[in-house]
């Protein structure tokens, strides 16, 4: 059989799942699509993704890739992706596909990965996004968030902001852009980073908060960055408010392959 290797793009709820990768004891979204592939192609199909998400936290284009039947895939790729998702039960969705080289690698290759955080910052909870914000009733400052942010920029040891299990060789990331937004009850924090560890969005989010609501002062924030001490910083905020939302390559990302099927490499 002569394979071909796609990036599929892939949407999922995290409340459903233990995370994006394989694990003994917990359903996890690689270990359903791959299912998925296995019924499809009739053997097991190995995905690897651009990275990896905690439990709970959900993806809006989270790139993986895979090696397929190249005759079954060159037949239709619109055919090809819609099979898949009839497959699934909606908790995950593959929402843009297309042929890559066969070097092409969705986690090595990756330039850039960007994660959004989201909070309801009102004084009552909301019904309807509960799941989908961490609920913070204390009103956030957000040009103090904005001001300590700052100092996250550029290449710098997160030590302060890495959990415990974390088994990264090393804690130096390059965090390219840091963005914060309201848009009525929400607050957005954009975070784009050339990789990120252990819980490491999560753990700043965490202290960024603590300096909107007035408990901290931003200055503070840099002081916890250069302790590279995980015991300064704030707790780890809650993984339902996280969102995986483009992996950034060579000549297109995976938000830009939503909608789109591509036999064509």
């Amino acid at each position: 059989m002569t394979l071909q290797r796609i990036a599929l793009v892939v949407e999922f709820d995290g409340r459903a799942f233990h995370g994006w990768q394989r694990q003994k004891n917990a359903i996890s979204v690689q270990e359903v699509l791959e299912h998925v592939l296995e019924k499809i192609e009739g053997r097991p199909v190995p995905l690897v993704a651009a990275g990896r998400t905690d439990a709970g936290v959900h993806a809006e284009a989270l790139l993986v890739h895979a090696d397929v039947d190249k005759k079954r895939w060159q037949r239709s790729a619109r055919a090809y992706t819609q099979g898949v998702n009839q497959l699934l039960d909606g908790s995950v969705c593959v929402v843009g596909v297309r042929a890559v080289k066969d070097d092409f690698h969705a986690r090595f290759n990756c330039m850039e990965r960007r994660y959004r955080y989201q909070i309801w910052n009102r004084s009552t909870p909301s019904a309807i996004h509960q799941w989908r914000h961490w609920w913070m009733p204390k009103k956030l400052n957000l040009d103090m968030i904005k001001e300590a942010s700052r100092c996250l920029l550029g290449l710098q040891d997160f030590s302060s902001f890495r959990a415990s299990g974390c088994q990264a060789a090393s804690a130096v990331r390059n965090i390219k852009h840091i963005e914060i937004t309201s848009q009525g009850w929400e607050v957005f924090m954009d975070i784009h980073a050339d990789a990120f560890l252990y819980h490491m969005v999560r753990n700043i989010t965490g202290s960024l908060v603590r300096v909107g609501t007035g408990a901290w002062h931003p200055e503070m924030l840099a002081e916890v960055l250069h302790a590279r001490d995980r015991t300064r910083a704030a707790a780890t905020a809650p993984a339902h408010g996280l969102y995986f939302v483009d992996a950034i390559y060579q000549g297109f990302s995976a938000k830009q392959l939503i909608g789109k099927e591509s036999s064509m490499s």
